[in-house]
């Protein structure tokens, strides 16, 4: 995509975006407040592409819901990650799933739970407990008034803190970014944004327009962030394949299974490529650490 002539970005706010420069907040609040998406996602896409590229990167990931523990298997030899998903009700049954986790997961690296959700369940003392049981990183980390002092104890526990996420939607998208770069400035080390919500209220579901918005303003307003992230299994493929023409450049949770039972075409990690393929860039795949392990 090439930022039309006609846009209603201001010149300068494009430019300081291509060069990769911190956008003011007032322009932030600004681009949140436009309703063209087409010229808004057009200028993520180019800084998307100064910044990676025709590459964009896939995790292949074995899971383990909370849930469904009794279901829990081995990791196969794709994944590249293992993730336990959802949320412990009390610290003892954090730690237990990790235990349990860790052998299934072998060498791989081992991640899970939200930073906020263990802080509240145990704080410092938690997380050195999730460390010595095997965790590797934890899953995301949200703003909020303790999110500093969590990922600094989680890091000097051992832990990994890579990816900040989003719960819930949010009203006002400028804010939750700017509390996510204010975030970042203060404990550095990220690597990716999610920025669309993990949950919604059925009630009123985010549209297809707020998620292609929220994926764009979060390439332009966060330039410290290597990778903007969409979830391939939550999010489904067709999202994921507009996200990375809008900003995104890192899909997120793609099966470690090979099931072919619908059709080599419809298996995992084949539809992940094909879509990436179709979106006019590269698949490469990467590790739980965010490294590149080909492509």
């Amino acid at each position: 995509m090439s930022v039309d002539t006609r846009s209603p970005i201001a010149a300068a706010v494009a430019d300081a975006a291509l060069a990769g420069q911190r956008l003011e907040a007032a322009s932030i609040a600004a681009l949140a407040g436009l309703t063209d998406i087409l010229a808004l996602g057009a200028l993520a896409d180019d800084v998307r592409r100064r910044r990676h590229g025709s590459h964009a990167t896939y995790v292949r990931v074995h899971q383990l819901d909370m849930a469904d523990r009794d279901d829990w298997s081995a990791a196969p030899t794709t994944a590249r990650e293992v993730r336990l998903t959802g949320a412990p009700a009390t610290a003892d049954a954090a730690v237990d799933a990790v235990r349990r986790a860790r052998p299934l997961a072998g060498a791989v690296t081992l991640r899970g739970f939200d930073l906020n959700e263990m802080w509240a369940l145990g704080g410092a003392a938690l997380l050195r407990g999730l460390r010595e049981a095997g965790l590797d990183e934890v899953a995301t980390v949200e703003p909020g008034p303790d999110a500093i002092d969590a990922v600094t104890a989680a890091r000097a526990a051992g832990l990994g803190v890579r990816v900040v996420g989003l719960a819930e939607p949010v009203a006002d998208r400028a804010a939750w970014l700017l509390g996510v770069r204010a975030l970042i400035d203060a404990v550095g080390g990220i690597e990716a944004v999610a920025p669309l919500p993990r949950t919604a209220d059925p009630s009123t579901p985010t549209t297809g327009f707020d998620d292609v918005r929220s994926i764009a303003l979060a390439r332009l307003a966060l330039e410290a962030v290597p990778s903007i992230q969409v979830d391939w299994q939550r999010h489904g493929p067709k999202l994921a394949q507009v996200a990375l023409t809008v900003g995104a450049d890192d899909l997120d949770l793609v099966s470690a299974a090979d099931d072919v039972s619908r059709g080599p075409r419809r298996a995992p990690l084949e539809e992940a490529r094909r879509n990436i393929g179709a979106a006019a860039l590269t698949p490469a795949e990467r590790d739980g650490r965010f490294t590149r392990v080909a492509g």
